[in-house]
């Protein structure tokens, strides 16, 4: 079986997916304030969208590094690595 180091492997998948999450809130703010300058949101409700949007981005970025830390404290067997 090749090395694998299944420490880099969850910290390489952690980082990809704050990546994704930090580009979706981006993007999210973008649609935001698009849509205040339009004037179908008024400037309240479009900090409140971006409030809601950080507050879940917040959530789901530690969601996933206690994820990432269960996942590395299992022993091998328990991760299928068993030789």
């Amino acid at each position: 079986m090749a090395d694998f180091d299944l420490g880099d492997g969850l910290r390489k998948v952690f980082l990809a997916g704050v990546g994704a999450l930090a580009t979706t809130y981006e993007k999210g703010t973008e649609i935001v304030n698009e849509l205040v300058e339009k004037g179908e949101l008024t400037v309240e409700q479009g900090k409140a969208l971006n409030t809601e949007l950080k507050r879940k981005v917040t959530e789901a970025v530690d969601d996933a590094k206690k994820s990432a830390a269960e996942a590395s404290d299992k022993p091998a067997e328990e991760q299928g690595d068993a030789e």
